[in-house]
């Protein structure tokens, strides 16, 4: 992967994580003013994240489904033959798998 937009477009992802966070503390981590690293804004041109108005707490930022689509085919991509791409969910599923294979 050449291009360090996509990698860091990949990394906020990942770091949205399964449940949406909150639109100030997203923007804290990941608004850059370097217009060559517009990885907040690509993000949002994509259509890989959703913001959504929560009544009484503010606005929340998520993955959408493209997000998640985006994120699966990548996973899939660096995935390492015989592991799911759904263990590199979790990392301790790898441990937990190895272990009951063991046994």
């Amino acid at each position: 992967m050449a291009d360090p937009v996509e990698a860091l477009v990949l990394d906020l992802l990942e770091w949205l994580g399964p449940g949406p966070k909150p639109y100030a503390e997203v923007i804290d981590a990941w608004r850059t003013s370097c217009p060559r690293l517009p990885v907040w804004e690509e993000a949002n041109v994509r259509g890989f994240v959703f913001h959504e108005h929560r009544e009484g707490v503010g606005v929340f930022v998520g993955v959408s489904a493209a997000g998640r689509s985006h994120l699966a085919q990548y996973r899939n991509l660096r995935s390492p033959p015989g592991i799911k791409s759904s263990a590199l969910e979790d990392p301790c599923s790898n441990l937990v798998n190895a272990a009951q294979s063991a046994s």
